[in-house]
């Protein structure tokens, strides 16, 4: 990555990609390609999920907790999260608080959705 950034500082103090000689280029390329590849099947940063109901179900698999045990964390029944996933409840206040605080999700993410 600091490769990757020296490579990039250098574009940039040099007014474009152009300012890179086509090694530079080439292993720039090559680089950002690994640190994709190292992202997406070691990291799964993306895609991020695009829902509520998927940023949770994505925490649940991290923790590596059923949906019940999902359910203790936050505080809740198993009922309520399940039905709160499946949309036949909208979240109240203190699930979503829940979700910021005890799964680490972010607040505007949530703001977004809600």
């Amino acid at each position: 990555m600091a490769m990757i950034e020296g490579y990039l500082q250098k574009a940039t103090d040099g007014g474009g990609f152009h300012a890179l000689s086509q090694q530079e280029a080439d292993e720039l390329e090559k680089l950002s390609l690994l640190a994709e590849r190292y992202e997406d099947e070691e990291m799964k940063l993306m895609p991020m999920p695009v829902t509520l109901s998927a940023m949770v179900e994505a925490k649940k698999e991290e923790l590596g907790v059923t949906q019940k045990g999902l359910a203790s964390i936050l505080g809740i029944g198993a009922p309520k999260l399940s039905q709160i996933l499946n949309g036949k409840r909208d979240p109240d206040v203190n699930f979503l608080k829940s979700l910021h605080q005890k799964l680490g999700i972010d607040g505007n993410f949530i703001l977004e959705r809600v």
